[in-house]
């Protein structure tokens, strides 16, 4: 007598039934949410996983890559439109703002930057198609994360990667280390000069506060403030009083082997009105994402922020006026530029708060990867402060977010003509003709 055909258990009979073709049953063992994907119906079936992370937009979308330690990082950008005057140059002059504040505020630095397109330029234009940026790797100090690689940093992605992944670089940090974000400046070094072309946009950020020196909130006009101010000191602080204060902290921790954190104030002048989008993808929404994205990252707020909670609502409301161009306009601008998740017109600030340094230079108390309690002194280069470098990072998000909204507007509402008695259009040829080509 033959022996009887085992069968498989009914849900995995069920879920054979709805697997594409050429897929067999799910293990029981399979995770709940590979067996869950599998859609009810013939037609729904697949298999899809939405977890890299690594991909930042909508219209204009930015996908980095790479680690600290590896054979480079860089950037694919897809969705960039067609003519732009671009080169490696134009990005190469945002990319060095972080090689020259490194450099001089941690002498043993040299880990150079330069930019070399694989794809989308044609004779200094954009062609439309994906623009691939690549950024080598040199001078990589391996040797300087031995101890790292057997204990967690505090503080640091080191246990979080493992608790994820099951596996991580040891060197540098990989993903999570700073230089992941040379891939996000790049592209935002395009973002910037699109929106410049397009309708003036101006996008700038300072430090404003590191440790316990902070920047008097009527210190800085933001109307007013230029790339100049901010350049003329290591600290991107545009008040030279208060820069030599933060210089002086930065210093004093840094020779003890510990360090500071701090604040980025980023503006944005001449953004159209409109740009955001109700309820889940409002403007200050797709800030605050995009900021806290950032490495070292712990804070956001726009205009008036936490403190508008001590105002009462008299107090704090944006009163519209009309201007002699017969504009609408705000006397004040507690709401930061943002009403209701759309740009109202005015100045776009806000606020980045950056953690001290995780790794340091000096002993600390820690766990090993074999969960041993173990004692850590890391070498390598580390920054007393990251709050300097990164200046150049908020800037370069905020134009990826602004870049990504403007294109999600004229998509939508820029298609059929305009309620001119409400609405304004977004730039012009005219205007576009008029601004330089270059980034700086």
């Amino acid at each position: 007598m033959a022996a009887p055909v085992s069968q498989p258990p009914v849900s995995a009979r069920a879920s054979t039934r709805f697997l594409p073709r050429g897929i067999g049953a799910l293990p029981e063992s399979a995770p709940t949410s590979l067996r869950l994907s599998v859609g009810r119906r013939r037609r729904a079936a697949s298999l899809e996983v939405k977890a890299s992370g690594n991909v930042f937009g909508n219209y204009f979308q930015v996908a980095t890559y790479g680690e600290s330690h590896g054979g480079g990082v860089g950037c694919v950008i897809s969705g960039c439109p067609p003519r732009i005057p671009l080169t490696e140059a134009d990005m190469q002059v945002e990319l060095d703002k972080d090689v020259r504040v490194k450099v001089e505020l941690q002498p043993q630095e040299r880990r150079l930057i330069h930019a070399k397109f694989l794809s989308g330029t044609h004779d200094g234009m954009t062609t439309g198609t994906p623009i691939h940026v690549f950024v080598p790797n040199t001078d990589q100090r391996g040797g300087d994360y031995s101890e790292m690689s057997k204990a967690y940093r505090p503080s640091h992605a080191d246990a979080t990667y493992d608790f994820k992944y099951g596996v991580r670089a040891v060197q540098g940090g990989g993903r999570s280390s700073a230089r992941e974000t040379i891939g996000r400046v790049a592209a935002g070094a395009l973002a910037k000069k699109i929106l410049k072309l397009k309708s003036g946009v101006e996008i700038l950020a300072f430090v404003s506060k590191v440790h316990q020196v902070v920047l008097p909130e009527d210190a800085v006009d933001y109307e007013t403030v230029t790339l100049e101010h901010i350049e003329s000191n290591i600290v991107r602080c545009p008040d030279p009083e208060y820069a030599e204060k933060m210089i002086a902290a930065i210093d004093t921790v840094r020779v003890r082997g510990d360090s500071i954190g701090g604040v980025v104030t980023c503006i944005a002048r001449n953004v159209p009105r409109g740009l955001g989008s109700p309820v889940f993808d409002k403007l200050e929404a797709e800030l605050a994402k995009a900021m806290l994205s950032l490495p070292a990252s712990k804070g956001f707020e726009i205009g008036s922020g936490f403190a508008g909670t001590d105002f009462t609502g008299s107090e704090h409301n944006d009163e519209f006026y009309m201007d002699e161009a017969g504009n609408v306009r705000t006397r004040t601008n507690r709401s930061g530029g943002v009403q209701g998740g759309i740009s109202n017109g005015e100045i776009i600030y806000f606020k980045v708060a950056f953690k001290p340094t995780a790794t340091i230079g000096k002993k600390q108390n820690t766990v090993s990867r074999e969960h041993e309690d173990v004692e850590l002194l890391a070498r390598g280069r580390h920054d007393p402060c990251v709050v300097p470098r990164a200046v150049p990072m908020v800037e370069s998000m905020a134009a990826l977010v602004l870049m990504d909204q403007l294109m999600a507007h004229i998509a939508q509402c820029e298609m059929f003509p305009l309620n001119l008695a409400l609405q304004e259009p977004i730039g012009s040829a005219s205007s576009a003709s008029e601004l330089s080509p270059n980034l700086s």
